[in-house]
């Protein structure tokens, strides 16, 4: 019988053969791993698809282990060279800028982050810092020191005559409004805010004052500049700068004015040792004349002494003899001499005067005593 091609057709699609899906599945296993040995060698490491000799690591999870370590170190290196942290040690303050906007809260001691490219810290020192005005190159400076120099402050006194003054001023940054000042001074504050305060004071003290008076007057002067510069230090806003101390270390005079001053200490010198050699001389003098002013009162309470035990002595009869004997050196007296006179003292008592009228110098007082 013929057979109707059509109807062959539809009835083979409408019952499709028994397994056709799982043979068709076995099929494409089979083809794939027949491809799969093609790809791969005797040894069976991966084939080279485009024939060069090269193959694919056989352990493809190590190689991505490498690959993420070596991630991670170059994203470490770049850290660090980047540096996003920084460090403040105790007696600094930090000053933290975003985007050139100073933050107004100061950063203390410790370790601190911020965004690279973006944010920055400024470190200040807040210790102590001194600063030299002098003519001397033998001080030690250095922003590490926190010591600095500066050429002596070149004034003029009330006269105009050139006077240099050398100063020693302490002084230090207020932590507290590091930010403030930063932003409004800059990185120089100092430069701007202590030292022409320094020599702005320093200046009009000097100049109310004659070289010649300034040795004499150091100690006012440096009370003077002392106030001076706090005062002025203080009249800026938010009183950024702490004023320590203020040592005057000397004035240098002209040279004209210091030969003055020490004709002048020379002279004053001179008469001081003068009057030092003249106060030695009377002083002197008063010892020796109280030496004999002593000895003539000691001799004079001798005599008072001796005087007294004489009259406690005395008696009639010690008189009467006495008497007696003074006339008896009268009576020898006449038989030499005729012309003389004897005068009696009223009582009879002694002493008598023996006058000679020819020859004067023999006149005398006879005493018994």
């Amino acid at each position: 019988m013929p057979i109707d091609l059509n109807e062959h057709l539809r009835k083979k699609n409408q019952t499709p053969p028994k397994n056709s899906d799982n043979e068709s599945r076995d099929n494409r296993k089979q083809d794939s791993g027949r491809r799969d040995e093609n790809r791969r060698d005797d040894r069976g490491a991966p084939r080279d698809p485009f024939g060069q000799g090269f193959s694919i690591p056989p352990n493809l999870a190590s190689s991505r282990l490498i690959t993420i370590v070596i991630v991670v170190l170059v994203l470490g290196i770049l850290f660090f060279m980047a540096r996003p942290f920084v460090i403040v040690n105790s007696g600094e303050t930090g000053i933290k800028a975003t985007t050139g906007r100073y933050d107004p809260k100061p950063l203390e001691a410790g370790i601190h982050f911020f965004i690279p490219f973006v944010q920055s810290v400024i470190i200040e020192d807040t210790k102590v810092r001194e600063v030299n005005f002098s003519r001397a190159d033998d001080i030690l400076v250095g922003k590490n020191r926190g010591i600095f120099r500066n050429n002596a402050i070149d004034t003029m006194d009330r006269d105009g005559l050139q006077v240099l003054v050398e100063l020693t001023v302490k002084y230090v940054l207020d932590s507290t409004k590091a930010p403030r000042t930063i932003e409004k001074w800059g990185l120089s504050w100092q430069e701007k805010i202590v030292y022409p305060a320094i020599r702005d004071v320093a200046l009009s003290v000097i100049g109310n004052y004659p070289a010649q008076e300034l040795p004499g007057k150091r100690g006012e002067i440096a009370q003077l500049i002392s106030s001076g510069i706090k005062e002025k230090i203080e009249q800026y806003e938010d009183r950024p700068v702490n004023l320590v101390s203020v040592e005057l270390r000397e004035i240098v005079l002209p040279p004209k004015v210091r030969e003055q001053i020490e004709e002048v200490q020379n002279a004053r010198q001179k008469a001081q040792r003068r009057q030092q050699e003249e106060e030695g001389e009377a002083r002197a003098n008063r010892i020796k004349a109280q030496g004999v002013a002593d000895a003539k009162l000691i001799e004079a309470r001798a005599v008072a002494e001796s005087n007294k035990l004489v009259g406690q002595s005395l008696n009639n009869q010690l008189i009467q003899l006495r008497q007696i004997e003074t006339q008896g050196k009268f009576n020898e007296a006449l038989k030499e001499n005729k012309d003389a006179q004897i005068f009696l003292l009223p009582g009879g008592a002694v002493p008598n005067i023996w006058v000679d009228s020819k020859n004067p110098k023999q006149n005398s007082a006879v005493s018994g005593n």
